[in-house]
Formats: C-alpha cells, sequence, structure tokens
C-alpha cells in the first residue's frame, strides 16, 4: 500500500471517464465515505491519443488509457485509502492490475424481471457449477454473461451486493468475495451507482468554469 495513503477512514473509491468527442478522455475520481458524503474529488486533464499510440498499442490502447493512464494516475493524487474501487466504464477493471484493492464495474439499476431475463434489455445469464474460485465456500452459484461479445475485455462474472449490481473479470472473481467482506452490513444501503453521476456533473462544471 502507497506510504502517506490515509486507511483510518471506510471509503469507497468511484471512478468514471467520460470521452469528449472534441477534447478527448477526462477521468473523475470520487472518494465518498459509507454514509455517502465526500471526501476526495480528482479529476484529469484531457488525453486524447494521437493517430502513432492507436496504431502501436491496437486493442490495448483503451485498457491503457482508462487503466494506466488515468485510473493509477488519479489513485495516485487521492490522500484516502478506500477499501474498494468502483467504476462503470469496463475499460477501467484494468487498473486492477495495478493496485492492490478490488475494482468492480457497476452495472445500471435494472427493474427484477429484466434482471430475471424477462425485460428486453436483459443480459442473458447462466448458472454455472462451483469451480477453483469458489472452492470451500458454500453452494453458491457464479452468475456468467453470455451475451454478444463487448470488445476486446476480459470475460466478466455478475453478481449482486445489496441492491446493486457488480461485475468482475473472470480471473479477478476471489474480489467477490473481498468486496463483501469489506464493505460488510453497509452493502445493503449502498447505492453505487448515483455518485457516478455527481462525478460527471462535477466534470462538466469544471469544463465550463474554465471556459
Amino acid at each position: 500500500m502507497e506510504s502517506g495513503k490515509n486507511i483510518s477512514k471506510l471509503a469507497i473509491g468511484f471512478l468514471t471517464v467520460m470521452d469528449h468527442p472534441q477534447h478527448g478522455l477526462f477521468g473523475g475520481y470520487l472518494v465518498l465515505n459509507l454514509a455517502g458524503r465526500p471526501l476526495e474529488f480528482h479529476c484529469t486533464a484531457p488525453i486524447k491519443p494521437n493517430r502513432a499510440q492507436q496504431i502501436l498499442y491496437g486493442p490495448t490502447l483503451e485498457s491503457f488509457l482508462y487503466g494506466e493512464q488515468i485510473g493509477s494516475t488519479l489513485l495516485g493524487h487521492a490522500k484516502t485509502s478506500p477499501l474498494v474501487v468502483c467504476t462503470d466504464r469496463e475499460p477501467v477493471l484494468s487498473l486492477r492490475d495495478l493496485i492492490d484493492l478490488p475494482v468492480a464495474l457497476v452495472l445500471p439499476p435494472v427493474e427484477p424481471e429484466e434482471f430475471n431475463g424477462t425485460g428486453s434489455d436483459a443480459h442473458p445469464t447462466v448458472t454455472l457449477p462451483n469451480d477453483d474460485c469458489q472452492a470451500g465456500k458454500p453452494d453458491v452459484p457464479r452468475v456468467l454473461r453470455v451475451d454478444a461479445p463487448h470488445g476486446r475485455g476480459p470475460r466478466l462474472i455478475t453478481f449482486e451486493l445489496g441492491r446493486n449490481r457488480l461485475a468482475l473479470p473472470q480471473q479477478k472473481c476471489d474480489d467477490r468475495k473481498r468486496f463483501s467482506e469489506r464493505l460488510g452490513e453497509a452493502a445493503a444501503s449502498l447505492d453505487l451507482w448515483e455518485p457516478f453521476t455527481r462525478i460527471r456533473e462535477a466534470i462538466e462544471e469544471a469544463q465550463q468554469a474554465a471556459r
């Protein structure tokens, strides 16, 4: 863990990236305590890859920009070390390879019938038997997204935490337990989707003030 970080506060990190058609990518990172109050907010200057980077990085460009250039930079500037990091942008999941904190994708809220597979926009799911990730644990099924391919990112597993739906790369499935353990009983009352609206509005406000 990076020295100088404040580990005394129970906090959750929320990280998103906005893609502006003219200026490029803006990253925003909001740290909230478990009551939903802000502790820190950081945002990046716009990042726009040039043509040479697009060619040289190829299919790894998104994970490099979202995870290393934006995500790692934002967490490096923060003074508070969170319990977990949440994002609403799938490429940010690559940040997990750079930090020793669980990182999960927060999926948009849906009606119960949609999550059960009856809604028009539902992602098909399949319940798989226990595997190495679940070894030694109670008989809790693992749910895997099997919808149409979504880019070149890792295959994701989904799970519920309180009223939230989260997703993790399949190779990081142990982070599911870490999320549950670190957030504990607070998970039942947390809304992990709403803070991303705050971040986007704060970035937009900062852009307007800079004009």
